[in-house]
């Protein structure tokens, strides 16, 4: 993979399988949700995994942030092993990578307070001297977010979704934490708000100096976000490149459909590729043989169909697993 300095997540050959089927009267398969997935996201960049549902994007980030354990491959975060059992490991890696959810509505408690909500990292996690320092900690980070201290006192559904996840992202923030797994984090919002929440990250990740790892199947969403994307199908990279590099000419077949379909300027610029893919991502549990996206390319011979592309890099920093690119 190319080099993009001071890696603060480190991937590198991640698969992940889940048993699926067997005991008594059933046929025992292997599903696989990511396969042989390698990237690496610099310190203070936005690296963007993007692709339709059932890719694996989601599977990745719950690996990276220890909520699921990898079959097999290497992935450091910080530096550290998310799949160390250490305790002390487990709360180093808690304090450096926060998640911000893709539904604001269910992921604060109903329950609490907004300042409640915020504080309780730091109560878990003794960061505070003492309730005068975490009620000024969580002021502080309301209005960091763009939201006054007296909504300390609302419960989230007195919030519009868009204050609801920016109480997220105070709450994300709340231990100091140097990078944030964002999954789909605007895509339960209005659109008119999704902007104005984006346009937040970039400010604090400028302010605060934070590294991002961007889920989503929004192709526009991950441009305007990120450094770095890779863009995955069915569980594998089929290209991977600087931002700057791959939107203007991207090489795989599935990036170019996924251009055309988020930016029709770009569009034109490809009026001569055949872009339009038909049809559903296949089950993970069968995926097809050789290249996977075989039977959705419009551009697919037959050698994809038995063959499976070699992830190869095309032109400096610019990684493509296609035959024909």
């Amino acid at each position: 993979m190319s080099a993009m300095g001071d890696a603060f997540i480190d991937v590198q050959g991640l698969c992940k399988t889940y048993p699926v089927g067997g005991g008594l009267f059933g046929r025992s398969q292997t599903l696989r949700a990511v396969n042989a997935v390698s990237f690496r996201v610099g310190e203070g960049t936005t690296f963007g995994l993007v692709g339709e549902s059932g890719s694996g994007k989601t599977t990745i980030a719950k690996i990276v942030m220890a909520a699921e354990q990898r079959t097999s491959g290497e992935v450091r975060v910080g530096g550290l092993d998310p799949a160390d059992k250490d305790r002390s490991v487990r709360l180093r890696l808690t304090r450096l990578l926060q998640p911000v959810l893709q539904d604001p509505y269910s992921s604060l408690s109903p329950r609490l307070r907004v300042g409640s909500i915020i504080a309780e990292p730091m109560r878990i996690h003794r960061t505070q001297a003492d309730a005068k320092a975490i009620q000024g900690r969580v002021a502080a980070l309301l209005e960091m977010v763009g939201l006054t201290p007296a909504m300390a006192r609302r419960y989230p559904n007195e919030l519009s979704g868009g204050q609801r996840q920016r109480v997220a992202i105070a709450r994300a923030l709340s231990l100091d934490s140097r990078c944030l797994v964002l999954d789909e984090p605007v895509s339960a919002l209005d659109v008119s708000i999704q902007a104005q929440v984006l346009n937040l990250l970039k400010d604090l990740q400028d302010r605060l100096k934070l590294t991002f790892l961007l889920i989503s199947h929004d192709l526009a969403v991950v441009s305007y976000m990120s450094d770095q994307i890779g863009v995955l199908y069915l569980g594998q990279i089929m290209e991977l490149a600087p931002k700057r590099i791959m939107l203007p000419v991207p090489r795989h077949p599935y990036t170019q459909a996924l251009v055309a379909a988020a930016a029709p300027d770009e569009a034109q610029s490809l009026k001569n590729a055949q872009t339009v893919i038909r049809g559903e991502i296949p089950s993970p549990l069968d995926p097809p043989s050789g290249c996977v996206f075989h039977p959705r390319c419009p551009r697919a011979e037959q050698r994809c169909s038995t063959e499976k592309p070699v992830l190869r890099e095309l032109s400096p920093e610019h990684w493509a697993a296609c035959h024909f690119a």
